[in-house]
């Protein structure tokens, strides 16, 4: 009688225990799931595939795409999910290009592992055709444009105006824009290629992504420039004209930024802005954190000098 007593009295007590404690593990589970996302991009690098040559400039021995590859798989083997973006303007400024037309910068980009890119101005500077057939032969990323109508060109089958990348259980929604041609290139480089208003198709690509596409977060390549004195569409027009644009990676205008900056969209929601110069002498690096309900925080922000000579 005693060892069933105490049989019930044990059971009697587990029970009671696993019933106390199932709020508890509700609780942790139905708890906001916090994800992290690190966002490493690149704007104007303009063919510099060499550190700037020991001359004792003041870039000398910085930027490479040796010495950035090198960044970025250090940061890929620190962080989980990691996303590597460009904002256009790949080609034009150094003999590389003269000579090869842009091969070996979408290779490199392709070896780095580049998720995604937008066009810039200059990479219609060898025109369109020389553009597509250097993504065709060695692209292994997308490019995303959403206010160039290339219907009837060689880019119409080979650019998307939105690309959804998956990092874990997360949905990345990436649009991106370009510049006005007309006026600042030749217009026998770019064809038949048509500018569409760039705030209006990047804000009609975000409400798709996340509307539609349940994304988590909407990133918009630009290669509009970040702000100007007056009412030439801009990142900063666009942050502040924009609803579903979480983060915008700019270019064109060639900017250092300290940090990112931030604007409050139309619907008072912020909408961050950052920019890394020019000729891959930085790399810049967000840090987000993300939860369930849709909260989004900028943990972290960082501006990596690349090939940096030791001891200057």
């Amino acid at each position: 009688m005693s060892n069933r007593r105490k049989f019930l009295r044990d059971g009697g007590l587990a029970a009671a225990g696993f019933l106390i404690s199932q709020p508890l593990l509700f609780a942790r589970e139905s708890a906001p799931k916090t994800r992290r996302l690190t966002i490493l991009h690149t704007n104007d690098v303009h063919s510099r595939l060499e550190p700037f040559p020991m001359d004792g400039g003041s870039n000398a021995g910085r930027g490479g795409v040796a010495a950035r590859a090198a960044v970025i798989k250090r940061i890929r083997q620190q962080e989980e999910h990691v996303l590597l973006l460009d904002a256009g303007d790949i080609f034009q400024g150094t003999p590389y290009f003269n000579i090869f037309k842009g091969e070996p910068e979408i290779r490199a980009m392709s070896l780095m592992g580049y998720d995604a890119g937008v066009m810039g101005n200059h990479d219609f500077d060898a025109g369109i055709d020389n553009f597509a057939s250097q993504l065709a032969a060695h692209a292994s990323f997308p490019m995303i444009m959403c206010n160039y109508d290339f219907t009837g060109t060689s880019m119409e089958h080979l650019h998307s105006p939105y690309q959804i990348i998956r990092k874990g259980d997360l949905r990345i929604g990436i649009t991106g824009v370009g510049i006005e041609l007309e006026g600042l290139v030749p217009e026998h480089l770019y064809g038949k290629t048509r500018y569409l208003d760039p705030i209006v198709q990047a804000n009609r690509q975000a409400w798709i992504l996340k509307k539609k596409k349940n994304c988590d977060m909407v990133i918009c390549l630009s290669h509009l420039g970040d702000a100007y004195k007056d009412n030439k569409v801009s990142d900063e027009v666009m942050a502040k004209e924009s609803e579903h644009i979480d983060l915008i990676l700019g270019g064109h205008t060639h900017r250092f930024f300290d940090a990112p900056r931030v604007y409050n969209n139309k619907t008072g929601n912020q909408v961050i802005v950052n920019q890394v110069g020019w000729a891959g002498l930085r790399l810049g690096r967000l840090d987000y954190s993300l939860e369930a309900t849709g909260k989004k925080d900028l943990q972290r922000s960082e501006t990596i000098t690349i090939g940096k000579i030791i001891g200057d």
